[in-house]
């Protein structure tokens, strides 16, 4: 089986490479990290990942919620928010985008990797049950 990929958009450097870390310590693969919303677009099209972790306070014109709400509009690609803010505006905002996970910074290694297989568990569920739906509509 192939190696999960990850994109890691995050703006802060310091941090990214953390994340980096404890994700590639877990055997997922990080292929690129983003540090802007066009980016973290731009780079869920080329590499087509199989989850993103996003950060929502993202430097630039864009940040975390309105590039999920992009990569969402033509991507299945699961997403979840990794962020320092946790007020109930960010979060109503960031619900609409329909992430797999919330996480609160600081968050413990632990918690992060059983998001992310519950996450991708779930995802691919999801997948088979609308390939599945396809399939029968196809038939009738």
């Amino acid at each position: 089986m192939d190696e999960i990929k990850i994109l890691v958009v995050e703006d802060e450097n310091i941090i990214a490479l953390n994340i980096k870390k404890k994700l590639k310590s877990f055997g997922y693969e990080i292929p690129a990290i983003a540090s802007t919303g066009e980016e973290a677009v731009k780079m869920a099209e080329i590499i087509l990942p199989d989850l993103i972790l996003m950060d929502i306070m993202l430097k630039g014109d864009m940040d975390g919620v309105e590039a999920a709400k992009e990569i969402r509009k033509h991507f299945d690609i699961p997403i979840i928010y990794l962020t320092a803010y946790s007020d109930d505006k960010v979060l109503e905002r960031a619900k609409i985008t329909e992430p797999y996970a919330y996480i609160v910074k600081p968050f413990k290694a632990n918690d992060l990797r059983s998001n992310i297989e519950m996450t991708l568990y779930r995802h691919s569920v999801e997948k088979e049950d609308k390939r599945k739906k396809a399939s029968l509509e196809g038939r009738i």
